[in-house]
């Protein structure tokens, strides 16, 4: 079994996790606690790669971020190299198609925790910035949990965007899904059952445990 893809692929959802924990963090957190007249168009925002087939979101990734673009032709000129086709565009294409992934479970821990906890930090002189790490992060802890978990498999789980945006390039863009699609195009379908196999009992375990974690740690319990 080949394994330049999975190890792609999981090198792919690890640093799409971590982005999306540096920037979905504060966005989930303003969502949660802002009374704006945008926020209902903020959060549709956020959920659109909810219901935008792959392919239409990969289509608009690739025109953004083409060296022919503003986006990419910057990119270039920075680092030599294209956006479209390659591991970076893929990660930046991952950012933004498991974006709900990330900041829906955090907004919904956020909203949780409720004023109370921050206002009595405040009342002890915490700073804000304080108040939310020491107090908010620890009563999120299940939700952070959740949309890392989330954000990783659902990455794994790429197909029509990560084809759209970084095609089929051994070692740079060859993902396990896409991997799993040359091996069907070619009748190789003893390997694809490996692979497809492999992320089947991968998705039940993700999602055995994050159900297993909600079940034994309930927000009221936080």
């Amino acid at each position: 079994m080949e394994l330049g893809p999975i190890w792609l692929t999981a090198k792919l959802a690890a640093v799409t996790t971590l982005v999306l924990l540096a920037l979905g963090t504060p966005l989930a957190w303003w969502l949660a606690h802002t009374q704006t007249r945008v926020k209902p168009a903020i959060e549709a925002l956020t959920a659109l790669p909810l219901v935008l087939p792959p392919t239409v979101l990969g289509f608009y990734l690739l025109i953004l971020l083409h060296p022919g673009s503003a986006i990419g032709s910057l990119w270039v000129q920075a680092t030599g190299d294209s956006l479209t086709f390659s591991f970076s565009g893929l990660v930046i294409a991952s950012v933004v198609y498991s974006l709900p992934f990330m900041v829906q479970p955090l907004q919904s821990a956020f909203a949780a925790v409720g004023r109370a906890p921050l206002e009595a930090a405040a009342s002890l002189r915490a700073s804000r910035l304080d108040a939310f790490a020491t107090v908010a992060v620890p009563l999120s802890a299940r939700g952070f949990l959740t949309a890392s978990v989330l954000t990783f498999a659902h990455t794994v789980g790429e197909f029509g965007v990560v084809l759209m945006v970084g095609g089929n390039i051994p070692g740079e863009t060859r993902v396990v899904s896409i991997a799993i699609y040359e091996h069907v195009e070619t009748l190789q379908y003893a390997d694809a059952h490996v692979l497809s196999a492999g992320l089947l009992a991968f998705s039940f375990v993700v999602l055995l445990v994050v159900y297993s974690l909600n079940r034994r740690f309930p927000v009221h319990a936080l």
